[in-house]
This record gives C-alpha cells, structure tokens and sequence, in this order.
C-alpha cells in the first residue's frame, strides 16, 4: 500500500499547525539571498494549505511571521510584509478552486494600513467558503495571546458579566485566536530545530509533535503524508491509561 493510501485510510487529523523554519538557511546553502528562501516557502506554503485540503484536513495553523521578527534585518521584515499581498495576488484562483478560507492571527497595530486592508479584504472575501481553514499567524506571539485573552476574560469580570467561578477552560478558549478552530492535533517543526518557540502554547497542551530536519522550502506533500503516517501510529491517551483488551 502507497503511503498516501496508508494515511487515508486512518484518522486524519482536524488541524495541523507548522512552524515554517529554515526558509533562511534553505536560501544560504543554495548562495541565494535570505529574501529568496522566504519567496520559496510562500509558494511551498499554499502548496502545503491545497495538500492539507485534499486530504480532508479541516484546518491549518502557520507561523509565518512572530512578535520576534521585527527584529530581523528590514530588507527581511518589509518581504515578510508583503505576505498578505501574495494571498491576494498569487494565491486566491487556487484557493477559490479548492474552497480555502483564509484567517489570519495576531496583533494587527503594527501593519501598515495598506496590509491592514488587505488582511480584512481576504479575510471577508473567503469567509463563507467550507474546506480547509488556513490559519497564518503573522505577527503572532502566544504570550501576547494568553494575555490579551486574560485581559478580555478581566474586563468581563470587572463589569459584572462573568462570576469569577465562570473562568474555566472552556471560557479561555473562547478568547484565544483559534477559537473558531478545532482542537490542535499535531504540530510540525521543520528545519530540525526541536522547540516551540512562542507557538500556540496553550492549544498544544495535548497535541502530538513531529521534527523534520527539511526546510520549509522543501517540505514537500510526501513529506507531510510521513508526518501524519508519523501521527497515526501514535497512543494518544489524553492523560488517561490505555486499557488492554483481554
């Protein structure tokens, strides 16, 4: 049986979240400007999302950009920016025909106006579509996350709409970015890097996690059928023991 068939015929996971790392370095081995590896994993990146939607998974979460990385060179920065240009330029005739909706999570005070618009252009525009929900977490930092959600759950609190005892799991959840989404099945680091870094850290409380040493650029969907073969073999107990069957 192909590996493509082995994974279609077990659970496939509801959502998958990437942490799209090495574009850089995938650019440095090749002698190519950082610029170059990023254009790369843009592309390889609605080719992941068109993957992921073939295969019948229901969302996707990518770290495309942190609160971290305004920190990189500017010539970096302002390419990373133009990210939500690419959706609506290059991506939205196969997203349209693959039935993509796209969201995107994070702050949003220090876009540019032009990219604020844009953002909530495409966001409108393919909001009643119902295949895979592309979640891009661009400018994203999962500390800034927690606490802008503990900071809405407080002001409910403050103003008499909640009762202290009304703070429970389920209401945090319903403050976090991802709240539309479905629980976080599996998380995927590429570029052999084994950490979080800042990442959906309260969604991936019983997620499953899988490292690749592949750079993101060159992530390819075999690469991605081995992570969820990976996934699919895995016991996952959800704090509970497996009982055996006598």
């Amino acid at each position: 049986m192909s590996l493509e068939k082995r994974v279609m015929s077990k659970n496939i996971p509801n959502h998958i979240a990437i942490i799209l790392d090495g574009n850089g370095r995938w650019a440095n081995k090749r002698g190519l400007p950082r610029t170059i590896g990023h254009r790369q994993g843009a592309e390889n990146l609605k080719n992941t999302a068109i993957s992921c939607s073939k295969l019948g998974i229901k969302a996707l979460s990518v770290y495309a950009f942190s609160t971290e990385n305004w920190n990189r060179p500017k010539d970096e920065v302002d390419y990373l920016m133009a990210l939500p240009r690419e959706f609506e330029e290059t991506y939205k005739g196969n997203f349209k025909e693959y039935d993509i909706r796209v969201i995107f999570s994070g702050r949003r005070d220090r876009f540019s106006s032009e990219n604020l618009a844009l953002i909530q252009k495409i966001e409108e525009k393919t909001k009643d579509r119902n295949g895979l929900i592309l979640n891009v977490c661009f400018d994203y930092g999962s500390h800034t996350e927690i606490i802008t959600a503990m900071k809405d759950i407080s002001e409910l609190y403050k103003t008499g709409k909640i009762e202290l005892n009304d703070i429970n799991v389920e209401l945090v959840e319903n403050h976090l970015y991802t709240k539309d989404l479905p629980p976080l099945d599996l998380l995927i680091r590429t570029s052999g890097e084994q950490r979080i870094s800042n990442f959906l850290l309260w969604q991936i409380a019983y997620s499953e996690f899988y490292f690749t040493k592949k750079y993101w650029p060159e992530f390819s969907e075999k690469e991605l059928l081995k992570a969820i073969d990976n996934f699919q073999n895995r016991n996952r107990r959800f704090g509970r023991i497996k009982v055996s069957k006598s």
